[in-house]
């Protein structure tokens, strides 16, 4: 179902009120993720309810000095939400002694923070309609960058000089990516020496130093690569995995602090036992050729955008999608999904009921935790449990072959899919929520029923017993 608005208003006022939580965050996270000290008292200034940036009103009449002088400050108080947001979760989950009761904070400044991006893309464009500069965004490591070329002037000058408003979105991330990865091999350095220590009369003498390998040996390598143990193992299921409710999102863009849920379809599907009684589809799918087979308790929800998302529009996810954001604003009836409690309501009530299923459940689950109220708080006390059907693909499918484009091998939903029998050759991924979601369960119960028949999987001597999935907590 659409989710429109029929009358019911929810006001910003938790926008505000999550300002009431900055005192404990204070004392839990003195710093961000880039290890510098947060100014809690800044944050304490921002407006979320009207923006928080220069640019959250964009005039049509600004200067060109005045639009890069204010994109410049928004670049900076962008830059400084976004290191704050991406150190929040690690502070939320080891907050042992629970000085934190809610992640509502998280959620203001991360809805803040979505608006301020939506403004500062909309002031690039009219600078580019004010022929004051050209704009380009390409993918640079982790993030897309926009890169400002200033026009130039008839006597040789340029009409602003934006050489100072480089996007380094992504060597903050690769920066911030490789202190983890330090911090995680001094951990595993750590570790390694204490197991040494302890099995010190035990350790086998070490050969010579091999050859270089062949093609052969290569591929190989890349296999034995794909399918050694790995963090995301963690979410495979047990052997004992049975009513499960498998969710897909569609988004604006890949980042839950600049995008927005658009989209999210989800069903239920049990593993093991028959669809329960009474629990028929009367769900159609958009795509003909899909079977509702054992799935039941189909929904759709959509979801509309902040005013200036409207205007911007987004071309590339209307071709993925076929959802065109442009008519999906407050003024056409739609509700964004961060302003709209009881639809958020309804989902976690969902959510929590059973384990939930998602193909690269990280991504599902890094929005949830920055727009869904309760989501943090119920994931950390462990009533949540979440499967992943990509290390199912990447530990399980021996179709998933690497190779030199796909060295852990095709583990795209549509490739899994297809070879389990859920996708025929002739379908693709339909990328929204409720057909992906479909295809994702019917992939996963049969791949399961196949391994089971095999005694491999979560049948296997790896196996987990139990539900499996990841989960704070003791396990069920």
């Amino acid at each position: 179902m659409a989710m429109r608005d029929a009358g019911s208003t929810a006001g910003p006022d938790w926008l505000e009120e999550a300002k009431d939580d900055i005192d404990r965050w204070a004392q839990v996270m003195p710093r961000d993720a880039d290890g510098d000290d947060i100014d809690w008292r800044w944050v304490r200034g921002l407006d979320l309810t009207g923006g928080v940036g220069e640019t959250s009103a964009p005039s049509a009449q600004a200067s060109a000095q005045a639009a890069h002088d204010a994109l410049l400050a928004d670049q900076a108080t962008r830059a400084r939400l976004e290191s704050l947001l991406a150190q929040c979760s690690t502070a939320f989950m080891t907050d042992f002694d629970r000085i934190l009761a809610s992640y509502r904070l998280p959620r203001a400044l991360a809805y803040a923070n979505r608006r301020l991006n939506d403004a500062m893309r909309l002031t690039v464009r009219r600078g580019e309609e004010a022929g004051w500069w050209t704009a380009r965004t390409t993918r640079e490591g982790r993030a897309d960058v926009t890169t400002l070329t200033p026009v130039k002037t008839g006597d040789g000058g340029v009409v602003v000089d934006v050489s100072d408003l480089r996007d380094r979105t992504g060597e903050i991330l690769e920066a911030r990516a490789e202190r983890r990865k330090a911090l995680r091999a001094r951990r595993e350095a750590g570790a390694a020496l204490a197991s040494r220590a302890n099995l010190s009369g035990m350790s086998s003498p070490e050969s010579g130093t091999p050859d270089a390998p062949s093609d052969g040996a290569a591929k190989d390598a890349r296999r034995a690569n794909a399918n050694k143990p790995d963090w995301r193992d963690a979410y495979l299921p047990g052997r004992d995995i049975d009513t499960v409710m498998g969710i897909d999102i569609e988004t604006t863009g890949t980042d839950p602090a600049r995008d927005y849920i658009i989209d999210a379809g989800f069903e239920f599907m049990n593993m093991i036992s028959p669809r329960p009684e009474g629990r028929e589809s009367a769900h159609a799918y958009e795509c003909a050729s899909y079977e509702a087979g054992e799935a039941y308790g189909q929904a759709r929800l959509a979801f509309g955008v902040p005013e200036t998302a409207a205007r911007l529009g987004n071309p590339f996810i209307a071709s993925l999608t076929g959802i065109d954001v442009s008519a999906r604003s407050a003024a056409a009836g739609w509700r964004v999904f961060d302003e709209w409690p009881e639809a958020q309501a309804g989902l976690l009530r969902r959510l929590v009921a059973q384990p939930y299923v998602a193909h690269n459940a990280t991504f599902e689950h890094g929005y949830f935790m920055l727009t869904l109220a309760g989501y943090a708080e119920a994931y950390r006390a462990g009533d949540v449990t979440i499967v992943d059907t990509l290390p199912m693909s990447r530990q399980w499918d021996p179709g998933s072959e690497p190779d030199e484009d796909h060295p852990y091998g095709d583990n795209t939903l549509e490739s899994y899919a297809r070879r389990q029998g859920a996708l025929s050759e002739g379908d693709k991924e339909r990328h929204l929520g409720l057909e992906d979601a479909h295809i994702m369960l019917v992939a996963m119960r049969r791949h399961l029923n196949a391994l089971r028949a095999e005694g491999q999987g979560p049948w296997g001597s790896a196996g987990r017993p139990g539900v499996g999935g990841k989960r704070c907590g003791r396990r069920r």
